[in-house]
């Protein structure tokens, strides 16, 4: 009898065990919807108002990644970014996050264009800065997969103008 016991009892064990770790793999998989694939680990805002009062709250800058779903360009800078464990690990901890599939109203999100990929900077005081560029003059604010390093200076600087003008 003892023996048949234990033997219920482990599987009982078994059981909930896998059915916790099941609900513990769902409850990581939850902000998926808003990560939309650029980093599950991220918290990430839902639109650019509420990422905008989040920065001026925690005095974090908040970054806008401006994508579609079906551009290639897109698709393939948001693999390296989420591949890219600094820029994860920055954008969880230093960053309020957003991206968005459809443009905002702010035209300072936009000053040279609406094109996708687009990434900007908006400091905890609001102000979108226009100051931090990709590589490419013909478009300010893109970054292209083999960028992330630049990405990574970028969001640094980000970082440094916040301590040292606020």
């Amino acid at each position: 009898i003892m023996l048949h016991s234990t033997l219920a009892l482990s599987l009982l064990l078994i059981a909930v065990t896998s059915n916790l770790a099941m609900a513990i793999k769902k409850e990581k998989r939850a902000p998926q919807t808003l990560s939309r694939g650029w980093g599950d680990e991220i918290t990430w805002v839902q639109t650019y108002e509420e990422g905008l009062y989040q920065a001026k709250k925690s005095n974090k800058p908040l970054m806008v990644i401006h994508h579609l779903e079906d551009c290639q360009y897109c698709q393939a800078l948001k693999k390296a970014f989420a591949e890219n464990e600094e820029i994860q690990e920055m954008a969880e901890n230093n960053f309020i996050m957003l991206n968005l599939m459809h443009e905002t109203t702010d035209k300072n999100l936009s000053p040279d264009g609406q094109y996708v990929p687009r990434i900007m900077f908006v400091d905890p005081s609001l102000t979108v800065r226009a100051d931090i560029t990709g590589r490419y003059s013909n478009r300010l604010y893109t970054y292209e997969p083999q960028d992330m390093m630049f990405l990574i200076e970028n969001m640094k600087k980000a970082l440094r103008l916040i301590q040292t003008e606020l």
